[in-house]
This record gives structure tokens, C-alpha cells and sequence, in this order.
């Protein structure tokens, strides 16, 4: 009951806050379309498939839920530097009820982006004469699940550690990574090596392999899901430790 009090004031503060959230929500669209551009001018020898609709959209749809770790961490340091939180210290919620709080609002944000991330991709196939299939669309939706919580986690945990100028850069650095690592912009296995290896090390690219997996009906996709769910794990118990560790130094 608590939490979900507190989740529905959160959900009104990041209404009333829209900046972070819709910009999460154009900016995934606008690099879809430009992308789609450009995967119209390259030739089929070329063998591209990266750009293709079915994986392009994966990609835009994980890299869409890097923004939500921006919404989080803005959300949190402004609580944080309005003394709103050193009120609710005094309170008797338990820290598992303070992150669900900031959890759950944020987790219905991400899905948000990721729905529209994908109605923009079915759009585009109507246009281009491609295909998305359904069963493959919602298969990949419910499998961003770990991903998002992973991505919000770690914008609560930012949050609560970070202050209200520090922590967008510090989230700006990852959704850069996410980017990078994580296979959207172009293919990380055709770089190989030590490079590879520190892209399958982190969540982002099994993010994406496992909604690509998801979409394409590959049943290949056990090691990606285990390790995005083992990251969403660990983000979530770093959110619960930073705050903790705040509730006892304020």
C-alpha cells in the first residue's frame, strides 16, 4: 500500500517533469527513421542486415529504455536536493518499498517507449514494404523486461548517489555505451576479439540479442536472458544499497 502511494506520486511528478521522458520517446524515433534511410541506400550485396527493420527496432527499442535510466536519475536528485527524501527517511517504509515506488512508475515509462518504439517500426514497414510479425513483437516486448528493470535501477541508484548536476552526464556516459556496446549502430561480432568480449561481458548487447531472438522466434536465447536477468538483479540490489547508504548518511 505504501509503495503503491508513493508510485503514484512519482508517476505525477514525471508527468509534470515531461523533458527526459519525451525525449527519450523522439530521439529512439528520429535515429529509427534516419537509420531506415539509410539501410534504403545500401545495396543488398552488401549483406547489411543490421539495419533491417526486425533488428533495427530491437536495437532502437533497447536503446530507447537508456533514456528511462535519465528519467529515473532526474526524478531521484531532484528529490534528493528538495529534501523530499529526508522527510520520508523518518518514515516507516523499508528501502524495498522506496525503490518499488520509483520502480514501478518508471517501469511503465520504459514500456511506453518500447511500444511506441515498435508501432513507429510497423509504420515504417507499412511504408517500406517489410515485415514485423506480430507473435515476434510481443515476444520481444516481454523480453525487455529485465533489460528495462536493469536500466532503471541503475537511474535510481545514479540518482541516489550523484546530485542533480552530476548525475545526467554520468547517465549520458552509459546511454553512450549502450549505444556502442550494444550492437545497434553497427555489428559488434564482425569486430571480434577483446572488443567482442567486452560487449557479451555487458548487459547491452545481450539486451539486444535477446530481443532480436525474441523477434525472429530464435530459441537460441537462454545464455543473453540469463545474463540481462542476472544484471537486472544486481541494479536493482545497487539501487537498494544506494539508498540505504544515503538514509544513513543523511
Amino acid at each position: 500500500m505504501r509503495s503503491r502511494i508513493f508510485a503514484k506520486r512519482n508517476f505525477t511528478e514525471i508527468l509534470r517533469d515531461p523533458v527526459s521522458y519525451i525525449f527519450g520517446l523522439g530521439f529512439p524515433i528520429i535515429m529509427l527513421i534516419i537509420m531506415t534511410v539509410i539501410n534504403q541506400s545500401i545495396p543488398p550485396e552488401a549483406g547489411m542486415k543490421i539495419f533491417d527493420i526486425e533488428n533495427l527496432s530491437c536495437g532502437m527499442a533497447v536503446f530507447s529504455l537508456s533514456f528511462t535510466m535519465l528519467c529515473a536519475a532526474m526524478l531521484v536528485s531532484k528529490d534528493r536536493a528538495g529534501a523530499f527524501l529526508q522527510r520520508l527517511y523518518s518514515s516507516p517504509m523499508r528501502p524495498a518499498e522506496f525503490i518499488a515506488g520509483y520502480l514501478l512508475p518508471l517501469l511503465a515509462v520504459a514500456f511506453l517507449q518500447v511500444i511506441i518504439t515498435f508501432i513507429s517500426s510497423a509504420v515504417i514497414c507499412l511504408i517500406t514494404g517489410e515485415n514485423l510479425r506480430f507473435s515476434g513483437v510481443m515476444f520481444a516486448i516481454v523480453s525487455l523486461l529485465p533489460a528495462a528493470v536493469t536500466f532503471v535501477s541503475l537511474g535510481i541508484a545514479i540518482g541516489f548517489l550523484l546530485g542533480e548536476k552530476s548525475a545526467p552526464p554520468a547517465c549520458s556516459i552509459i546511454i553512450s555505451a549502450s549505444g556502442l556496446l550494444g550492437g545497434i549502430w553497427f555489428d559488434c561480432k564482425s569486430v571480434g576479439g577483446a572488443f567482442l568480449a567486452v560487449c557479451r561481458a555487458l548487459p547491452f548487447l545481450n539486451a539486444v540479442d535477446l530481443s532480436r531472438g525474441a523477434i525472429a522466434g530464435n530459441a537460441n536465447v537462454l545464455l543473453p536472458f540469463l545474463i540481462i536477468c542476472g544484471y537486472a538483479v544486481l541494479s536493482l540490489a545497487f539501487a537498494i544499497f544506494a539508498f540505504t547508504l544515503k538514509r544513513k548518511t543523511n
